[in-house]
């Protein structure tokens, strides 16, 4: 907006100060059918001066640029050639009006006389009048110069086509709808940057670039484009007229940065290889911007090579025909025009000590850019004459509108290059040359980007001759870590880190995520300072497992066991030693130690909803039963032998009331309860079992000990009751002691279970379930053989025991004994 207020304050003084004469021997004009505009910064301001009033520039008076000039004469050229063709616009020929645009905010009478119609700007209702002759505009060449020159013309839908600005914004089609351009926007050149970067694993990298709107743009686009790489912007600095170097070099050698890229216009690139060249800063890998990486006179600078290496991204040298010959004809006549004739503002060269040979050694970049641009306004203008006939069609009207369309749909053929544009008035053509700076000061190309092809990007390796002496130079922060660590930043940037290797049951990609260790799944393992996880090994005991089948065939054997004990209790149901092993209790206690049994049976195999509470629920309820019985014996033997003597009243009650199987329901039904609740809430379930073994899953059943723990609590204490009832009736009668048997069948009982407990802390792998059902058959084992297997002995063996008569006698002389 402020560029544009000066405009308008100066277009005052353009319209009273203009002339009106045709300059037929300028170079800056040519009268034709069809009127082109052009726009070169043949001169630079270096430090504009203080602006108290509106006033425009002299642009001779500054600073001249050679390469400019060239591209100046290749337009004219162009133009020229154009005319001479019995092709290309047959019957019609292509005026133009060109001017130094040195400014962009003092340059404007250019602006104005291009847009002006009688030396005056006026708005037009109808597309045919009061409105300029020009058709299009080639230029300017600066993206700050673009940005404030083209509103003007886009108010008319007039085409730009610029030939050198990159500025990103260019491509926003509703700002400006008519601009167009044959140069490829910054993040295509930033692009190949990032991509150089990568060829040579260069993360650690500074960023010097010109404070306008070209440079500002390429940061931008840079930032961008390395945020999913490992690249960091460890330095940038806009650079000025005010620029310290010294300041700049000594801050990028505290960063201990060795690449360095410089995009700017070839004023700063030159200032600040210069400067290095005279601070003696060494061992620098440089990388330049299509603007200045083919610049000759700095490539061929004393002590150029003692920097380091340059390497740049540069427009392809396209040999145009017939120019150098041009420059030669027309060199000397330029140099004998009329000084003293009346020229408009800014279209004096004042370049008289030039000759042919300076002109055409100068820079070549952006040449075919400028001669592609012509040519498509006038394939435009060709198309819209309808000039395929061998005539054009002079009476269409052309308007400004017309020709946008037709730049839009170019397609043609140029020097063996397509020319086209995309959606977005970008051109859809070319290549990128990626150049290296030889020890002769040539722009030697090493490698390519091509936009359409395949491959797209190469570069030979081989051909650069690195400072280092055959080493690619290394840029970089912090070192790689070794395989298996993962970094950790200890900055703000990402490429500055320490090593910290990742511990078991993670792993680092470094292609993915190299700053973080990743979790392992539950069903994979690793170790410390692993790459990848591997599966574990899911363990279970399977019914084929010799082990459990040892097992299973000792319960079966058990089972066989009880059945012969129970047949044999049944027959000798009315006998002494039935009777004294409990009667009808020992058919229930058989019939409780056959049901805990079955749990045996689901130890093994994968685990279950089902068999995990199958596991549980019938030993601890059954056994429960079993030890509930064995606490009513214990206290009935102790009870007959010494509590009813002196506790008569608590034997009658306990006769009376039928007291033992008072307590084997309560216990049974009390356990009943406590299970069904507590497997109703945290019901046992499949467990995977991962943290006692890195590389295996031991698949067990969770089992919840503190919603349990009530009902299992109940089995130490009818153990604890009982191995006091049976304490207590250590000394009873040596051939009538059934306390002995239950006090010896309990200790084996805690034994074995002491055994599994202390196994348990030690070892989780898959046999502790084997373990586990060992134990619970064990339990089993324990009463039958101890308590069941003896008397079992006295009624088939030793008859003469098993009568009335010897048990009075034994109890008779146990009586006594106890009196004297």
């Amino acid at each position: 907006m402020t560029h544009f207020i000066a405009a308008v304050c100066l277009m005052g003084l353009f319209l009273q100060g203009i002339t009106k004469s045709t300059l037929r021997h300028s170079e800056f004009q040519l009268e034709g059918d069809y009127l082109l505009g052009g726009l070169f910064d043949i001169h630079y301001i270096s430090s504009p001066p203080s602006q108290k009033r509106p006033e425009a520039i002299d642009c001779s008076r500054e600073i001249f640029l050679l390469p400019n000039y060239r591209r100046f004469q290749l337009m004219r050229f162009t133009v020229e050639e154009i005319n001479n063709s019995t092709t290309l616009l047959p019957n019609v020929t292509l005026g133009y009006e060109l001017f130094d645009h040195c400014s962009d905010t003092r340059s404007f009478t250019d602006i104005f006389k291009l847009i002006s119609v009688n030396d005056s700007i006026q708005p037009w209702h109808e597309p045919s009048k009061n409105r300029s002759k020009l058709i299009a505009l080639v230029g300017p060449f600066t993206s700050t110069h673009a940005l404030t020159v083209a509103p003007f013309f886009m108010v008319d839908h007039i085409p730009v086509v610029s030939y050198g600005s990159s500025a990103s914004v260019f491509s926003e089609k509703r700002k400006y709808p008519s601009f167009l351009r044959t140069v490829h926007p910054n993040q295509d050149t930033v692009g190949v940057i990032v991509m150089i970067l990568q060829h040579f694993d260069w993360r650690w990298v500074a960023f010097l670039h010109s404070g306008d709107d070209f440079g500002s743009d390429g940061l931008e686009m840079f930032i961008q484009r390395i945020k999913t790489t490992d690249i960091c912007l460890a330095y940038s600095k806009a650079l000025s007229e005010d620029t310290d170097y010294s300041l700049v070099f000594k801050q990028m050698e505290e960063q201990k940065l060795n690449v360095i890229i410089v995009f700017a216009p070839k004023i700063y690139a030159e200032a600040i290889i210069k400067t290095a060249i005279e601070q003696n800063v060494t061992n620098k890998v440089w990388i330049a911007d299509d603007g200045w990486s083919l610049n000759k006179q700095l490539a061929k600078l004393e002590g150029i090579g003692n920097i380091g290496t340059v390497l740049g991204v540069a427009q392809p040298v396209v040999t145009i025909p017939g120019f150098d010959d041009f420059i030669y004809f027309t060199a000397e006549r330029a140099l004998k025009a009329d000084a003293e004739q009346q020229m408009l503002c800014n279209q004096d060269c004042n370049c008289r000590n030039l000759t042919a040979g300076k002109i055409i050694a100068a820079d070549p970049s952006f040449s075919f850019p400028i001669y592609s641009a012509v040519h498509a306004v006038a394939r435009a203008l060709h198309n819209i004459l309808k000039c395929e006939t061998g005539r054009c069609d002079d009476a269409i009207p052309v308007q400004p509108f017309m020709v946008v369309e037709e730049l839009r749909r170019s397609n043609f053929t140029l020097l063996n290059q397509s020319v086209l544009f995309d959606e977005n008035g970008d051109p859809n053509f070319g290549h990128f040359s990626i150049v290296f700076w030889n020890h002769s000061g040539d722009a030697q190309e090493v490698g390519f980007y091509h936009f359409n092809q395949s491959p797209a990007f190469y570069i030979n390796n081989t051909q650069i001759q690195w400072h280092t002496g055959g080493e690619v130079p290394i840029a970089i922060c912090s070192p790689e870590c070794p395989t298996g660590y993962a970094r950790k930043i200890t900055g703000i940037h990402k490429c500055c880190f320490r090593c910290e290797i990742c511990p078991p049951e993670t792993y680092v990609n470094i292609t993915d995520d190299p700053y973080n260790c990743i979790s392992c799944k539950e069903t994979e393992w690793s170790k410390e300072g692993s790459t990848s996880c591997s599966l574990r090994l899911v363990e279970y005991v399977p019914f084929t497992d010799r082990r459990a089948i040892l097992v299973m065939a000792g319960t079966i054997i058990f089972l066989g066991l009880i059945l012969a004990v129970a047949l044999l209790f049944a027959v000798n149901y009315h006998t002494p030693v039935v009777r004294s092993a409990g009667g009808a209790m020992c058919f229930l206690i058989l019939g409780c130690l056959t049901l805990c049994s079955v749990s045996v049976f689901f130890f093994f195999g994968k685990p279950t909803n089902a068999t995990c509470v199958l596991r549980y629920f019938p030993f601890v309820l059954c056994y429960s039963v079993c030890l509930a019985c064995f606490v009513v014996r214990s206290f009935q033997i102790v009870c007959i032998f010494k509590i009813a003597a002196k506790f008569p009243k608590l034997q009658s009650w306990w006769i009376k009331y039928h007291g033992q199987w008072l307590l084997i329901t309560g216990t049974f039904s009390t356990q009943a309860m406590l299970i069904l609740i507590s497997f109703s809430f945290y019901p046992p379930r499949p467990y995977n079992e991962t943290s006692w073994y890195q590389d295996q899953i031991v698949l067990s059943c969770d089992l919840n000990l503190a919603a349990a723990s009530c009902s299992f609590i109940i089995l130490p204490f009818l153990c604890c009751l009982c191995f006091i009832f049976s304490y207590m009736g250590k000394d009873l009668p040596k051939n009538y002691n059934e306390a002995k048997a239950i006090t010896f069948c309990l200790l084996l009982l805690i034994l074995t279970w002491i055994m599994f407990a202390t196994e348990y802390l030690l070892y989780r792998g898959k046999y502790i379930h084997t373990l586990n059902a060992l134990a619970v058959l064990s339990s089993l084992y324990s009463f039958l053989l101890w308590y069941f297997v003896p008397k079992c002995y006295i009624m088939i063996f030793q008859a003469h025991k098993n009568t009335q008569k010897y048990f009075q006698g034994l109890i008779q002389n146990y009586t006594k004994t106890i009196s004297q």
